[in-house]
């Protein structure tokens, strides 16, 4: 199982390799975290509610002032080993590197908003796994924002720094992602879930405190390609839905309203209206579960919500299937809660609630039938509740 890194030590590192590069010690250093859902899958794009959280795994970014003219950045990933020079005013960034568009997105966001920092050089590192739907992407846009938040002297709101990297990526990368996401990297708190209300942008934080229950996140170390082409072609059949039921988005649907059109839509739409409103459900049952500590019926609904993205919404693989069933069928007697499929599918990560006395146990288990069935090897951590983002230097 992967140790956790303190976020101490990942901003010396982030330190170091911005002196090694440059010759001098950055000015302003700033984390942004992943985050994992714990339920709410697909429905913050159908205006719904989700319940994430920011992960124990960091982008930091180590900053200083650049040289010459202009809103230019000259930056390192040393989890890409790659470097590259981002010019704002640039016409395209096709030519940068998949990862430097998503800077690039957000830099002209911030300068577009009036958040000037001149040249810029910057060093990142980060430890998010990548395509594992834990939102590295996500915290690397929200870790971008926040940097030039302290090069520029002027900050923002949580929500309006969500908002503004959403876009980013919506218009300058060409994803059609929901708000989740960017806002759990940028709003979450220590030792809370975030219900967040992706219509109102409204979020009320659920205590996660009891030390006794941890968080496990095994990473299936598997991704489709399917799953870039299959997040816009489910948001279009949500759409289609919403309007075949004449609401603004499902959020306003109900299972009855659904039911009575079943006959008139065509059956995978249906399917995938009756994932969203019944995950919709699942979340503000989930809230009311975590407040009264009823760990068993939380574990109940992290099933349900498995169940429905295999069958409904039709985005889970065999490999995540069988981490699911893996710890389902350890049950409680060895300590599991619940488990279920987190990000947009196809591959990438479970989230699975553990007896903290019991996850190392459970851990070896689930990664012993996992690497034995499938021959490949999965990646496991625990972590608890992080912090959001924050300047931590300068």
């Amino acid at each position: 199982m992967l140790p956790t890194v303190p976020l101490e030590e990942m901003v010396n590192s982030a330190k170091q390799t911005y002196t090694q590069r440059f010759g001098d010690p950055p000015k302003w250093v700033v984390m942004a975290p992943g985050r994992v859902n714990l339920i709410g899958e697909h429905v913050d794009y159908n205006d719904g509610f989700v319940m994430p959280m920011a992960i124990e795994r960091f982008v930091v970014i180590a900053a200083g002032p650049g040289e010459g003219d202009g809103e230019t950045l000259q930056v390192f990933s040393d989890a890409m080993d790659d470097e590259c020079t981002i010019s704002v005013g640039a016409e395209s960034a096709q030519d940068l590197p998949r990862w430097g568009q998503y800077i690039h997105g957000v830099l002209k966001e911030m300068a577009d908003a009036g958040y000037t920092s001149g040249p810029l050089r910057a060093a990142i590192h980060a430890n998010v796994p990548l395509a594992g739907g834990l939102s590295s992407s996500a915290a690397l846009e929200v870790a971008t924002a926040t940097m030039v938040e302290a090069a520029s002297g002027k900050s923002m709101s949580s929500s309006e720094k969500a908002k503004l990297c959403q876009r980013a990526e919506n218009i300058h990368v060409g994803m059609p992602c929901g708000i989740m996401d960017q806002f759990s990297s940028a709003a979450c708190e220590v030792d809370h879930l975030m219900q967040l209300d992706c219509r109102s942008l409204e979020t009320k934080q659920v205590p996660f405190t009891n030390p006794k229950i941890t968080v496990l996140i095994i990473n299936s170390n598997v991704k489709r390609e399917l799953a870039s082409s299959a997040y816009p072609l489910r948001r279009a059949q949500c759409e289609t839905a919403a309007k075949q039921l004449g609401v603004t988005a499902l959020r306003d649907a109900t299972m009855p309203m659904l039911e009575k059109l079943s006959e008139q839509l065509e059956e995978v739409v249906f399917r995938r209206a009756r994932h969203v409103i019944s995950e919709i459900g699942r979340v503000q049952e989930m809230a009311t579960a975590l407040e009264s500590n009823n760990w068993a019926l939380a574990g109940e609904l992290m099933y349900a919500s498995h169940d429905s993205l295999r069958d409904d919404y039709e985005v889970s693989c065999e490999e995540l299937n069988l981490l699911v069933d893996t710890a389902h069928q350890l049950g409680p007697g060895s300590g599991v809660i619940g488990s279920r499929l987190t990000g947009a599918g196809f591959g990438g990560c479970t989230v699975t609630l553990v007896e903290s006395d019991a996850v190392e146990d459970v851990a070896n288990r689930i990664a012993q039938t996992y690497q034995t069935t499938l021959n490949i090897e999965p990646t496991l951590f625990t972590t608890r509740p992080g912090p959001g983002a924050h300047i931590i230097e300068g």
